[in-house]
C-alpha cells in the first residue's frame, strides 16, 4: 500500500501518466460520443465447460467436446444460470470461446500478462508495454485517461496491498510503468471526486494536493535552468508530467457540475473498512459508473478478484471467509462444494455486469444511450483452471449498438489451440485496437509453440 503522497509522487514518474493522450490519436469526431471500456478480471481460472448453454443440442454438444469451431445464435437459448442476470441483454451478448494466451504467464498469478499479451512476473521490469486498456483510452481520451479498481488480498504482508490502499495494479501505461488501482470503493470515491467533495476537510486536501503540484513545479522549473544534458532531459521529463497534470486538473475543475451530479451515493456499508467482498465489488462498480457518466474516464479496468483474495459475504456461508486458493484445489467451505462456490461468485459478478449495462442504457446520450458506445469484458487473468495452461481465456463480451464488431447474441468457438485458424490473446486485442483507430499489426507476444499458424493481424471474422 502506498500514500496518497506516493501515489502522487508515482503518478508523476511515468512521463504523461494520468494526463491527456496525444490529440492525434483521437478517433471520436467532435460532438461525437467517445467509446468505453470496462475490463473486468478475475482470478482462479473460468472453467470453459461452464460458459455453454444447457440447451444445446447432442450435435452441439459434441462439438463442443472436441472443441470444434462452430458458432450459434443465442435466440431461443437457455444462458448457463450463473449468466441469468443477463437474460434480458441478450442482444448485446457475446459468449467467446476457443483464445489462447500461452504466451502469457499462467497458473497461480498473471498480473499484467492477460491484458499486455506477455509474461509478467510481479517485478516491473517485466512490463514491456502498455497494456491493452491504456492503447484503447488513447484512442478516446479523457481527463483522467484511465481509472483501475481492485479487490487486492485482504491478508497482511501482501505486496498488492491492503483493503484500503492504493497499490500496484494488474494494468500498465508503458514499458516498466505499473498502473495503481484504488483498493477499496472509499478511497476511489475519496480520490476520483474529491475535486467536488462536500467536506471541508476533502476540500482543504484537494487544495493542499495542488497546492504541492505548484510547488513542484516552480522548483523543478527553477532546478532546470542550472542543468545540462541528461540531468536536464530527466527533470525536463519529470515537469512536463507535472504540467500535464496540472492541465488535467483544469479540466476536471471546468466539469465540476457535471462531475457533482453524478457523485456516487453509497450507502454506509460500502465505505466501510470491513466491507465483505461481495459489498465491495458493488461499491467499486458504483465509482465505476460515477467515473464513466460524469466523464472522468472512458476506459475502467477492474479486478473483482484474484487468487490471494479470501471471499466473504458468498451467500450460504457469509460468515466464512472463503480462501479462493482452497476452491481452486476443490475444496469445500463451509458445506459448499469447491464448484458451487465458483458458480456463486460467478453469479454474483453478472450482477455487477448487468447493473452497469442496465445503469448505461439508462443514459441519454446522441440519440441513443451510452451503452451504445460501450464494450464489457469479463474473462480470467490466468486462463481456463486454477493451475491453467493457456489454452483457453474464455469471454463474456457485452457491446453496445455503435461498436464496430460483429458481435451480439452470439455463442462463437474458434478453432481450438493448434488447429487451423486458430486465435489467440494477441489477436482479439489486435482486432479491437484496429477497429478503434488503432492500426497495429499485432498487439502483444507471439506464442512460439504456434510455428505453424500465422499469428499475426486481427481475427477477420469481428470485422465489419
Amino acid at each position: 500500500m502506498i500514500s496518497r503522497r506516493n501515489f502522487l509522487h508515482a503518478s508523476l514518474l511515468g512521463a504523461g501518466a494520468m494526463a491527456f493522450s496525444r490529440p492525434d490519436r483521437l478517433l471520436a469526431a467532435p460532438g461525437k460520443p467517445p467509446m468505453r471500456f470496462i475490463f473486468l478480471h478475475r482470478g482462479n481460472g473460468l472453467f470453459p465447460k461452464v460458459m455453454v448453454p444447457p440447451s444445446f443440442d447432442e450435435k452441439r454438444m459434441a462439438q463442443e467436446n472436441r472443441k470444434e469451431a462452430y458458432e450459434v445464435d443465442l435466440d431461443g437459448h437457455d444462458l448457463p444460470q450463473w449468466m441469468s442476470p443477463l437474460a434480458d441483454h441478450v442482444d448485446n451478448l457475446t459468449i467467446l470461446q476457443g483464445l489462447s494466451g500461452k504466451m502469457c504467464t499462467t497458473g497461480h498469478h498473471s498480473w499484467c500478462s492477460s491484458l499486455g499479451v506477455y509474461k509478467a512476473n510481479e517485478r516491473i521490469s517485466s512490463i514491456k508495454w502498455a497494456t491493452v486498456d491504456f492503447e484503447l483510452a488513447r484512442l478516446f481520451p479523457s481527463p483522467v485517461e484511465h481509472i483501475e479498481l481492485a479487490c487486492f488480498p485482504l491478508d497482511g504482508g501482501n505486496a498488492r496491498g491492503s483493503l484500503d490502499g492504493i497499490a500496484q495494479g494488474f494494468s500498465a501505461r508503458g514499458p516498466q510503468q505499473p498502473n495503481y488501482a484504488y483498493g477499496s470503493p472509499r478511497v476511489a470515491l475519496t480520490e476520483l471526486f474529491k475535486t467536488v467533495a462536500e467536506s471541508k476537510a476533502a476540500q482543504a486536501e484537494y487544495q493542499l494536493d495542488r497546492m504541492l503540484l505548484e510547488f513542484v513545479a516552480e522548483n523543478e522549473t527553477a532546478a532546470a535552468r542550472g542543468l545540462v544534458g541528461g540531468e536536464k532531459s530527466k527533470l525536463t521529463s519529470y515537469s512536463d508530467s507535472i504540467e500535464m497534470i496540472r492541465t488535467r486538473n483544469s479540466k476536471i475543475d471546468a466539469m465540476a457540475d457535471v462531475i457533482r451530479q453524478h457523485v456516487p451515493e453509497l450507502d454506509p456499508k460500502y465505505l466501510d473498512p470491513e466491507v465483505n467482498t461481495f459489498d465491495r465489488q458493488v461499491g467499486h462498480t458504483e465509482v465505476l459508473l460515477g467515473a464513466l457518466i460524469s466523464g472522468l474516464t472512458n476506459v475502467v479496468a477492474f479486478t473483482v478478484d484474484e487468487l490471494g483474495h479470501h471471499y466473504t459475504g458468498i451467500p450460504g456461508i457469509e460468515g466464512e471467509k472463503v480462501n479462493m486458493h482452497d476452491v481452486g484445489h476443490g475444496k469445500t467451505i463451509g458445506g459448499l462444494a469447491a464448484e458451487e462456490i465458483r458458480d456463486r461468485c460467478r453469479h454474483h459478478h453478472m450482477t455487477l455486469v448487468e447493473r452497469i449495462v442496465a445503469r448505461l442504457k439508462s443514459v441519454p446520450e446522441a440519440g441513443g444511450t451510452m451503452f451504445d458506445n460501450t464494450m464489457i469484458f469479463y474473462f480470467p487473468d490466468s486462463g481456463e483452471t486454477h493451475h491453467s495452461h493457456g489454452t483457453e481465456f474464455p469471454f463474456v463480451v457485452l457491446a453496445g449498438d455503435n461498436c464496430p464488431l460483429d458481435l451480439g447474441r452470439r455463442y462463437i468457438r474458434l478453432p481450438s489451440y493448434g488447429q487451423a485458424g486458430h486465435k489467440t490473446l494477441g489477436n482479439w486485442y489486435t482486432t479491437l485496437l484496429n477497429a478503434y483507430g488503432n492500426p497495429i499489426d499485432h498487439f502483444g507476444a507471439l506464442d512460439v509453440g504456434l510455428k505453424t499458424i500465422n499469428q499475426k493481424g486481427p481475427i477477420e471474422r469481428f470485422l465489419t
